[in-house]
């Protein structure tokens, strides 16, 4: 939760060759943040290394308003992806002026990177000995660069407390949704997701963006299957009622929807299963048992194992740090 749910300031950091599109992402998301009143509860500010023109990596600069300094006033620091330069993507290290910049960060302060902004973090020595990620084109050479760091390059995000990591481009979306969330619960999170028409939360990760072969022809999508378990998922699914709705060998489809989620079946059913049961925590005041009922765990003790292997505590606690972080806002 944030410290202060009333006004949460979020910086920019703006380095030279910065991608306009990911320097975007978190003004977009925690600017469409407001409580039931309409009141904003996150300030983003954008800061460079002077308060002069940034250049960028497309064929423009742009301005900013505040240098390093302000960087000192922030909860949370967002680094947004930039164009390989040196001596950070050759060396894995820091120039002298993006090093001073972020010794202005205050100890305890929530660090966000965005796609190749994790080298950075990395250069940084933030992320040694860390769980993180990156776009997975890149990911090999960050691991080479950074070999203390534990890449992941087949997910989204990383959510490591009070360091985040997320991979290529659009991720920036999903990892800035994730905090909000964390941040205020599903439903104010759902709402900003709306307002900047894109899906509360994607499936699978970054391995079914990863170039590989195409498909056969003869392949059919397993989209409509998905979408299908999705309303049903307090039924008792498993691989081979997946299939056959599909119409396709169990081999098929599971290789099919490995392509295409970045998940097998099993670990696919459990996620959503997952997502579900703890919106059903925020949104509702079922009782445990109902809630694993309609999620389609069966039994209340599946459910607690599967809620605590993803978030670290039971229904009662996370219900008790979700269920009312609107009101407190």
């Amino acid at each position: 939760m944030c410290k202060d749910l009333a006004m949460h300031r979020v910086v920019v950091l703006a380095l030279p060759g910065v991608y306009p599109f990911e320097m975007g992402i978190p003004r977009r998301v925690f600017g469409s943040v407001v409580d039931s009143t309409g009141t904003p509860l996150y300030e983003v500010i954008t800061a460079g290394l002077t308060a002069d023109p940034v250049p960028t990596d497309a064929d423009f600069s742009i301005t900013v308003e505040h240098g390093p300094q302000i960087l000192a006033t922030a909860d949370t620091v967002v680094v947004p992806a930039l164009a390989p330069l040196a001596p950070m993507f050759t060396e894995g290290t820091l120039s002298d002026p993006v090093r001073a910049a972020l010794a202005h960060i205050r100890p305890g302060t929530r660090l966000v990177s965005i796609c190749t902004g994790a080298y950075v973090l990395a250069a940084a020595g933030l992320l040694d000995g860390r769980p993180a990620t990156n776009h997975w084109y890149c990911a090999d050479h960050f691991q080479r660069l950074f070999p203390t760091v534990a890449v992941d390059p087949t997910v989204l995000f990383v959510d490591d407390g009070d360091v985040l990591t997320s991979a290529g481009a659009a991720a920036g979306v999903d990892v800035c949704l994730h905090v909000v969330r964390r941040d205020h619960g599903s439903e104010i999170a759902n709402a900003v997701a709306r307002r900047c028409v894109v899906p509360p939360w994607r499936d699978g990760g970054q391995a079914q963006y990863i170039e590989q072969p195409v498909p056969e022809r003869t392949e059919t999508s397993t989209a409509p299957t998905r979408e299908w378990a999705l309303q049903h998922l307090d039924e008792p699914l498993n691989l081979a009622a997946l299939a056959a709705h599909a119409r396709m060998s169990l081999r098929t489809f599971t290789r099919r929807f490995r392509q295409e989620t970045g998940a097998t079946p099993g670990s696919w059913l459990i996620s959503q299963r997952v997502d579900l049961a703890r919106h059903l925590l925020e949104t509702t005041d079922l009782p445990v048992e109902r809630v694993a009922e309609r999620a389609g765990f069966g039994t209340a003790a599946s459910f607690r194992m599967h809620l605590r292997a993803v978030t670290g505590v039971g229904p009662h606690s996370y219900r008790r740090t979700f269920r009312h972080a609107p009101a407190a806002a």
